[in-house]
């Protein structure tokens, strides 16, 4: 009885997805859809509720295909990370995941600039001033391109080995400056 009900129906779910959705490009995937709904109304139907089966089915298979309409609406906002954007120009796909990805070499210049970033903060707050002076100009930290040791003691008018001194000196309070920040 299930099954005649079914197959004898089958042409009211052709009729509402071509008299309602005449326009949609997937019919037949609408009718796929219809027919489940017209499944749910033969499992469902009831004669004591006062209804005639094909109003009652035709609700139901309505109903599935509006429930497909709005799960496709909310798929729609969806992408996939694997979906083709564009091509390269040797024609390779080009996807939201190319475009996303991170490489290890960004990663690893971001922690550089990071890096880079405290160590002017320390030079700044952790040396004297004459510590300070002498790493700038050994480093060329003021935009200027790096001086030796022998140009930085004729310039402060001490010996290079003062210099020396007084930049490992330096560097090491640094060195402990980082290293407690960690």
């Amino acid at each position: 009885m299930r099954k005649e009900l079914i197959l004898h129906n089958l042409r009211l779910v052709s009729h509402i997805v071509r008299k309602y959705y005449g326009s949609a490009k997937n019919q037949e995937d609408l009718v796929s859809i219809g027919t489940l709904g017209l499944i749910k109304a033969v499992d469902s139907f009831r004669i004591s509720n006062g209804a005639k089966f094909a109003t009652y089915a035709a609700r139901c298979i309505q109903n599935e295909i509006l429930m497909h309409f709005r799960s496709q609406k909310k798929l729609s906002a969806e992408i996939s990370l694997n979906e083709t954007i564009d091509v390269d120009r040797d024609g390779n796909p080009l996807t939201y995941i190319d475009v996303i990805s991170c490489d290890e070499s960004l990663t690893s210049e971001i922690e550089r600039k990071i890096a880079a970033d405290r160590a002017l903060r320390y030079v700044g707050t952790v040396l004297n001033e004459r510590e300070r002076q002498i790493v700038i100009l050994r480093y060329g930290l003021n935009h200027r391109p790096p001086m030796t040791q022998r140009e930085i003691a004729e310039r402060l008018k001490i010996s290079r080995s003062y210099v020396s001194r007084i930049e490992k000196s330096a560097l090491e309070k640094l060195s402990a400056a980082f290293r407690t920040a960690r």
